[in-house]
């Protein structure tokens, strides 16, 4: 078996008395498609935001190709240096639920931004990967336009946009459709399928149930500070095993026709 492309380690992480997580393993290989669902509070966010560092887990550690990136010691420190952090976070692309675009910059110049700013690359070499970029994801002609000018849909769509700019080898993915009027999701999401069919190795914090069980290799359901139950989509989705999976899901399910 090859290694995996990403493990994470007995990943923990409280804040303060509040426990949200402890003793989280799971490995990703490349191209695997992971759906991460639970219920609202159960530490599916903080997990994804865990694994690039945007939190500081309290324990554990995350490997890239069998690389320790990142590592707690147990007290809510980290021991990574900078330069670790720095490559975990290039590595691991990060699409978040609220757009987190520059007001004042163009479509095109925040999708170039961290190719100059992170990478050294020359405004204009920047500027062309990211108009081809915004090509990929539907947007070729709003390179120019400001994101005031767009809907949320294509403002998440130039969010995506710029993580694939950064050619990180895993993309996380923070609900992303969650802010969006239920009009504009399938745009997002015809994206982000579109990346799974290209073979994009991805971790997905979704409520979008059906689209999960389409578009994923496996589903991670959380609840009970960690990893509940996973299996794949039939197996979780259709036969779960476990009680709170079997709960949640029909609370789900509870008014579809």
């Amino acid at each position: 078996m090859s290694e995996p492309l990403l493990r994470l380690g007995g990943l923990g992480k409280s804040f303060g008395t509040n426990l949200v997580f402890s003793g989280v393993d799971l490995d990703v290989m490349p191209g695997d498609r992971i759906a991460i669902l639970g219920a609202s509070g159960s530490g599916k966010s903080t997990l994804l935001r865990c694994i690039n560092a945007l939190e500081t887990p309290d324990e554990g550690l995350v490997k890239i190709n069998g690389t320790p990136l990142l590592k707690a010691d147990g007290k809510g420190r980290l021991r990574s240096t900078e330069r670790d952090l720095c490559a975990l976070r290039q590595r691991v692309g990060m699409v978040f639920q609220q757009f987190n675009l520059f007001p004042h910059m163009t479509v095109a110049g925040n999708v170039a931004e961290g190719l100059v700013t992170v990478r050294g690359m020359s405004s204009g070499k920047a500027l062309e990967r990211a108009q081809a970029e915004l090509e990929r994801v539907g947007l070729g002609d709003k390179g120019d336009a400001y994101p005031s000018r767009l809907s949320g849909g294509q403002k998440q769509r130039v969010a995506i946009a710029r993580a694939l700019a950064m050619d990180p080898e895993i993309l996380l993915f923070d609900e992303p459709t969650s802010a969006l009027d239920p009009a504009l999701v399938g745009e997002v999401l015809g994206v982000i399928e579109q990346l799974a069919n290209e073979g994009r190795t991805m971790i997905l914090v979704t409520h979008e149930i059906g689209f999960a069980y389409h578009v994923a290799t496996r589903v991670v359901f959380v609840a009970e500070h960690g990893i509940y139950e996973t299996g794949t989509p039939e197996e979780v989705l259709k036969h779960p095993a476990r009680p709170l999976t079997q709960q949640f899901l029909a609370d789900h399910q509870r008014f579809q026709f």
